[in-house]
């Protein structure tokens, strides 16, 4: 019987060009949307999910193992950026970045786990990011949320092993996807002390998504993860420079790495 797959976030995206390449490949694909009826182009079923509303995501889960019996992978796919200085970042989009980003995911992961540890077998691939293995300056709370996810990772993947059951993560460089669009940027404010520096930041972030790499490669090594059965804890993909900044987090001293992404961003 084909893999039964669910992805967050999946109407578009690193999400949708996953589902799309395990589709073809002739796995059961199902992704979620909070707004699956608006997706017209999507060659596997979209299924309603808010991963902020507990409710949804177990309406969806039970949706799945109601029709298929089962689930064998879950991609936890959703997420959302967010940019600012940490003092100009509204407290309410704080808590709503980790809801999105960090206690979303975990609930997901609660919903599919009671029926993996059932059927002694099952794969989780949470999707995090580089910046989770450093501080960035103007993207601490990003950094935090997805790297408050792969400890989670870390942790969760001895607890479930005896279980038969696989977790891991994907750390992610830039794609060059809509991900900014979607991104809550503190406003610029003019007189601030952090205006100009703030400005620099923005722009260098968005010109590397613009040059990131392309969002059809992660379906490959979704792929090739699904076909381990034993996946490594950690994977990373993005640009040489991007995996060898957590290399240069490891071996140099930390005042010294803090002053070479201070040059890069120019602080």
């Amino acid at each position: 019987m084909s893999k039964v797959i669910l992805i967050t976030g999946a109407s578009s995206g690193i999400g949708k060009s996953i589902g799309d390449f395990l589709y073809h490949k002739g796995f059961v694909v199902y992704g979620t949307s909070r707004n699956p009826e608006k997706v017209k182009d999507s060659l596997f079923p979209l299924i309603s999910l808010e991963v902020r509303d507990v409710r949804s995501i177990e309406i969806a889960v039970q949706k799945i193992i109601s029709i298929e019996g089962k689930i064998d992978v879950v991609i936890n796919n959703a997420g959302i950026g967010i940019t600012g200085a940490l003092e100009e970042i509204p407290m309410e989009e704080i808590k709503k970045n980790f809801e999105t980003n960090f206690f979303g995911p975990i609930e997901v992961i609660k919903a599919v786990l009671t029926q993996m540890r059932l059927q002694k077998s099952g794969l989780i691939i949470n999707i995090t990011s580089i910046s989770a293995y450093m501080g960035l300056p103007y993207r601490s709370v990003y950094s935090a949320s997805k790297g408050a996810l792969a400890l989670i990772t870390e942790a969760l993947r001895m607890e479930v092993k005896p279980m038969g059951i696989n977790i891991t993560n994907i750390a992610l460089g830039d794609f060059a996807t809509n991900i900014a669009a979607g991104r809550f940027h503190a406003p610029i404010i003019n007189g601030s002390d952090y205006e100009v520096a703030y400005k620099k930041t923005l722009e260098l972030i968005d010109s590397g998504v613009n040059a990131g790499s392309k969002p059809e490669i992660m379906g490959q090594l979704v792929y090739n993860i699904i076909q381990n059965p034993n996946p490594n804890v950690n994977y990373k993909i993005g640009s040489f420079l991007q995996k060898f900044s957590i290399v240069l987090k490891r071996i140099l001293p930390d005042k010294m790495f803090e002053k070479m992404l201070m040059n890069h961003y120019k602080l």
